[in-house]
C-alpha cells in the first residue's frame, strides 16, 4: 500500500519561542504576557488613531474641494441629513422630556431649600442648554446615526462595493464620507435646537407645576443665559456629530468577516462614539470655562 509522500518543505515548522521567553521564571511569565498584550494593544490603538486622522483630513479636503468646485453631491447630502434626523429625531424628543423633568425636580427642590425658588428656572435652563442638549444629541448620534452609518458602510465593504468604487478611480472618502460630514452640519444644529426647545418647555411646565411664577422664570433665565450659550451648544453638537461620523466611517471601511464583521463594527462604533463624545465634552467644557467664565448676563 503506497502512501502519499509530503515534501519536507511543505510541512509547517513549529513556531519557535521568543528569544529568552523560556528563560523567564514561571511566576513572571503571566505578567510578561500581559505586558506584551498591552504593548500590542497600544501599537494597534496608535495605528487606528492614525488611520482615523488620515480619513478625517482626506474627507474634509474632498468636501471643501468639491464645494469650491461646485461638484458636491448635495442630493446625497440632503438624503443623508433626512435619514439622520429620521433615526434620531423622535428618540431625542422622548429623552428630552424626562430629562428636563428630572433636572427641574432636582434643581427646584434644592432651590426651595435655600430660598432661591425664583432662580430655579435659570439653573435648570442653563443645565439643559450648556450640557444636556449637546450631550443628548451626541449620545443619540453616536448610538443611532453612528450605528446606521457603520452598518451601511460595513455592508458595502463586505459586498466589495468599496473596492469596486476604488477600481473605478473614485475616492470612497470623497464619495461616501464627505456627504455625511456635510449632512452633519445640517443635522447637528437642528438636533441641538430640538433638544433645547423640548427640554426648556418641559422645565417651564414643571416650574408652573411646582408653583413658580412665569415672570420670575423668564427674568431669572434672561439674567444668566445668553446667545453665546446656545451658539456654543450648537457648535459642540456639530463637533460631536463629526467625530461620530468619522468613527463610524472608519469602522465601516475596516469591516471584515461577513455579517458578524458588520455587527462587530456597529458595536464598536456605538461604544467608541459615546466614549469620544464624553471625552470631547470634558475637554471642550474645560476650555470654555477658561475662555468664557460664568457671569451675569446683561
Amino acid at each position: 500500500m503506497s502512501t502519499l509522500a509530503v515534501p519536507e518543505e511543505a510541512v509547517p515548522a513549529a513556531p519557535e519561542p521568543a528569544p529568552g521567553w523560556t528563560a523567564l521564571p514561571p511566576v513572571i511569565r503571566p505578567f510578561a504576557r500581559l505586558a506584551l498584550w498591552a504593548w500590542h494593544t497600544l501599537l494597534g490603538s496608535i495605528g487606528t488613531f492614525g488611520r482615523l486622522v488620515l480619513l478625517a483630513v482626506d474627507s474634509v479636503y474632498g468636501l471643501v474641494r468639491d464645494i469650491i468646485k461646485l461638484n458636491h453631491p448635495w442630493r446625497e447630502t440632503i438624503t443623508q441629513a433626512w435619514f439622520m434626523m429620521s433615526v434620531s429625531g423622535w428618540p431625542a424628543i422622548l429623552i428630552s422630556v424626562p430629562l428636563g423633568a428630572i433636572i427641574q425636580i432636582q434643581v427646584g427642590s434644592l432651590a426651595a431649600q435655600v430660598g432661591a425658588t425664583s432662580q430655579a428656572g435659570a439653573a435648570g435652563g442653563l443645565g439643559v442648554i450648556r450640557q444636556a442638549a449637546p450631550m443628548v444629541s451626541g449620545i443619540l448620534m453616536g448610538g443611532a446615526v453612528g450605528a446606521a452609518v457603520a452598518a451601511d458602510l460595513g455592508a458595502r465593504k463586505i459586498r466589495e462595493e468599496i473596492d469596486a468604487i476604488r477600481t473605478l478611480g473614485i475616492n470612497p472618502n470623497h464619495r461616501l464620507v464627505a456627504p455625511r460630514l456635510a449632512a452633519m452640519f445640517i443635522v447637528g444644529p437642528l438636533m441641538c435646537i430640538l433638544v433645547v426647545f423640548v427640554g426648556m418647555s418641559t422645565i417651564y411646565a414643571m416650574t408652573l407645576i411646582q408653583g413658580g411664577v412665569p415672570g420670575a422664570f423668564f427674568n431669572s433665565f434672561a439674567a444668566f443665559a445668553s446667545t453665546t450659550d446656545l451658539i456654543i451648544a450648537i457648535a459642540k453638537t456639530v463637533i460631536f456629530g463629526i467625530l461620530v461620523v468619522l468613527v463610524a466611517s472608519q469602522r465601516g471601511f475596516e469591516a471584515s468577516g461577513g455579517p458578524k464583521g458588520v455587527a462587530d463594527c456597529v458595536n464598536a462604533t456605538v461604544v467608541l462614539g459615546v466614549m469620544t463624545t464624553f471625552a470631547a465634552n470634558v475637554l471642550i467644557t474645560q476650555l470654555l470655562t477658561i475662555w468664557f467664565p460664568d457671569s451675569m448676563g446683561l
